[in-house]
């Protein structure tokens, strides 16, 4: 049950009104003057303060300003003797969550304080869901040890303080998104919205109606005004992935809200103002598609105040085992699986690859792996047969690559796959007996 600390420096009432919470379950605390108050705040930590205005050693209104500072999550009601309009609305200023008036009021006092306490909970509640959401977004949330990582790490925090555009680049699966979020996330703009879009997913018209927003009958269909994601994204951040694929006519339109933070809606007059942070992403050369028409190069400019270049995965092939190694214990918790190794050869068929997807593929492989593995421990067997077959080919230039056995069943686990395991396919492709596929299967463990 929460606390509720009295404060009022006439003990009756402050008697009165402790036995009336205990009655209903209330843990209850007192202090007579704002001192007694301050120091009460600190030992008893209460959820909510109910406070007297006019106290010996100063105004309970006054009182609310370092209350909601040294303790923001704790709710205040203000009581008072007589009350005025003055006060009441500066209290509500100051953070208090009422201002009644004693005697006219009591049959409120009981009802208030429990919407108090449960504000006060919910304002706890928030915070640990905000220092976790701060945490999963954090620059250390990033794993990877590679130098070329730690510097795109470096710059990004650098920026991340300030309010310029930013542009991040690099192929896809580098993990664009997750650097815009810790760049909002390690903002002034923290505790505003992050709205992500993906420009490549809606056709022109689609996408100016989700970023800009249109009003009611402006084209069929449109039955009532729509909100655009800027303005969702309002005093926050608006990440803008796959830049290089919006259309070049919408292109004007951001390139308005970059140089005057205005656009117009469709089907508007008036312009809608937002006050927003930019970061967009591609995996385009930006300067070869404004030579060949496709972008404009005065958004690029915009746009690219402060670059920052997302290594590919084979560029940091160090970081490979930390990132498996995280991806199967997620997933492993996830699935209710317990992994306790990675074999050495898993983890070397996972460094020889080349990545084309970069961190996004990784991920799902380890996701596929984990769900074929037996035993708790991840083997190469456990890997999708393209990755076994290239880790194979890879090791031709020893002794064992020669083997007519090792060529074999690299040839069965090529065939495999082309028929996507259709055994009765394969074994007429390579033209023997199912019996003999299945045997072979068997004996070389494929």
């Amino acid at each position: 049950m929460s606390k509720i600390l009295i404060v009022d420096d006439e003990i009756q009432i402050r008697s009165l009104l402790a036995r009336m919470l205990e009655l209903e379950g209330y843990e209850v605390c007192q202090a007579g003057d704002c001192k007694a108050a301050v120091k009460q705040l600190e030992v008893q930590s209460p959820d909510v303060v109910l406070c007297d205005v006019f106290l010996p050693d100063g105004n309970g209104v006054d009182l609310v300003l370092n209350i909601k500072k040294q303790a923001p999550n704790v709710e205040v009601i203000l009581l008072t003797a007589h009350g005025n309009i003055p006060d009441g609305v500066q209290a509500i200023k100051n953070g208090a969550f009422d201002y009644i008036t004693k005697g006219d009021d009591n049959n409120k006092i009981i009802p208030l304080i429990s919407r108090a306490a449960e504000k006060a909970r919910m304002n706890v509640r928030l915070e640990k869901l905000e220092k976790k959401v701060g945490q999963m977004y954090s620059f250390d949330s990033i794993l990877g040890e590679s130098k070329v990582l730690k510097e795109a790490i470096s710059l990004a925090q650098k920026v991340s303080v300030t309010d310029v555009p930013v542009l991040l680049t690099g192929e896809t699966g580098t993990g664009k998104e997750v650097f815009a979020q810790a760049i909002h996330y390690n903002s002034k703009r923290s505790k505003q919205n992050f709205v992500a879009v993906n420009c490549s997913s809606f056709s022109k018209e689609l996408l100016e109606s989700e970023m800009f927003g249109h009003k009611a009958g402006s084209f069929t269909g449109a039955l009532k005004d729509k909100k655009g994601l800027f303005e969702e994204a309002n005093n926050g951040t608006i990440f803008l992935d796959e830049i290089g694929e919006m259309a070049f006519e919408l292109q004007a339109k951001l390139l308005r809200i970059l140089e005057t933070g205005e656009y117009i809606k469709i089907g508007d007059t008036k312009p809608t103002r937002v006050n927003v942070r930019i970061i967009a992403a591609t995996n385009r050369n930006l300067q070869e598609e404004i030579k060949e028409g496709c972008f404009r190069e005065d958004l690029f400019y915009r746009l690219s105040v402060f670059q920052v270049h997302l290594p590919a995965l084979r560029e940091r092939a160090g970081d490979i085992s930390i990132l498996a190694a995280a991806f199967a214990k997620s997933f492993s918790e996830k699935l209710s699986y317990s992994i306790s190794e990675m074999t050495p050869a898993f983890l070397e068929a996972l460094e020889k690859q080349s990545w084309k997807g970069n961190i996004r593929e990784l991920r799902n492989v380890i996701e596929r792996s984990l769900i074929v593995c037996e035993g708790g421990r991840l083997d190469i067997c456990d890997l999708p047969l393209e990755i076994q077959n290239t880790h194979y080919e890879c090791s031709d230039d020893s002794a064992e690559g020669f083997e007519l056995a090792a060529m074999e069943r690299r040839h069965i686990a090529r065939v495999l796959e082309y028929t996507k395991g259709n055994k009765t396919e394969t074994a007429r492709l390579l033209k023997i007996g199912l019996t003999t596929l299945y045997r072979k299967i068997e004996e070389y463990k494929i």
